[in-house]
């Protein structure tokens, strides 16, 4: 059952974990999360706030969380964020764009994140462009936002989102094939994108196909919909990637039928490394469950 006092005590385990190994507090509040030669990325924990829950035979769970978030820019950064957005002819100089600030909604059981508000600066603190009501992204290992993500949701539940996105044994072999003439198929699933849906296992996959020389022919990344007790899977969503297309999509190519896994197959190999996974952290994929 979900507490009000456990979310306190996350809250307080959370601040003081960002004040020691993940960063320090900036005068006007905002956590530092992470940087690299573009991004440093910020959180402000006094803003997160639960604006939704659900009411379950486990007790009350939250189902949507706000929170503020800022994003401040490399020359190179500002340059990718205004060509990413198409700002060019708004703003033609990247040295114009110094950060942003936003307001998102987080989702916890969809793992998902919306930008409700963004507002983009110039070095003076001026407002130079907005933009309200984004998209809603699902959180994976390819998404810009999962430092927010992970920061936010750990900051109401606290069942380790932020530890396990940087653990060693964050990604797990399902299993590895290798074809009469050399090719080699080696398939690993995101832990932390594990969940439980009633029956269903929602995962991302990340299969990796290599030629018979090392050589790296194919990437296909997806999420799947495992039914453990069944042993069937649908792909939900799927991306390929190759040395000639790059990443295209292959949503046109899913028709959302779930298939039985082969008991001789390798790919069952892997459905029984998620049933034992399953077993074993039972708390992880169940966690924010709503009875879903």
């Amino acid at each position: 059952m979900f507490k009000i006092f456990r979310m306190a005590a996350a809250f307080l385990l959370l601040t003081a974990l960002f004040v020691v190994p993940m960063g320090t507090a900036s005068a006007d509040g905002w956590y530092w999360l992470n940087s690299d030669s573009k991004y440093s990325k910020y959180f402000d924990p006094s803003s997160v706030v639960v604006t939704h829950r659900a009411v379950t035979s486990h007790g009350t769970v939250p189902t949507e969380i706000a929170a503020w978030t800022k994003t401040t820019y490399s020359y190179e950064g500002a340059q990718e964020t205004i060509e990413n957005y198409g700002l060019s002819t708004l703003i033609p100089d990247p040295a114009q764009l110094s950060y942003s600030l936003a307001e998102v909604v987080v989702n916890p059981q969809n793992r998902t994140v919306q930008y409700r508000k963004e507002d983009f600066y110039d070095p003076q603190g001026k407002v130079i462009w907005s933009k309200t009501d984004g998209r809603v992204k699902e959180i994976t290992s390819q998404q810009f936002d999962e430092s927010f993500y992970t920061a936010i949701v750990d900051s109401v539940f606290g069942q380790g989102e932020v530890a396990r996105s940087s653990a060693a044994d964050r990604w797990i072999t399902l299993w590895e094939n290798t074809s009469v003439d050399g090719v080699t198929t080696h398939v690993t699933a995101d832990t932390t994108t594990m969940r439980m849906k009633g029956s269903n296992m929602i995962v991302w996959q990340w299969a990796e196909t290599k030629d018979a020389n090392g050589n790296v022919s194919q990437i296909v990344f997806m999420k799947k919909a495992v039914n453990l007790p069944q042993g069937t899977e649908r792909t939900v969503r799927a991306e390929r990637w190759t040395p000639q297309d790059g990443w295209q999509e292959l949503e046109s190519t899913l028709d959302g039928a779930y298939r039985m896994i082969a008991a001789d197959s390798p790919a069952y190999q892997g459905l029984e490394v998620l049933r034992a996974y399953a077993k074993e952290h039972s708390e992880w994929v169940n966690r924010y469950s709503i009875g879903l």
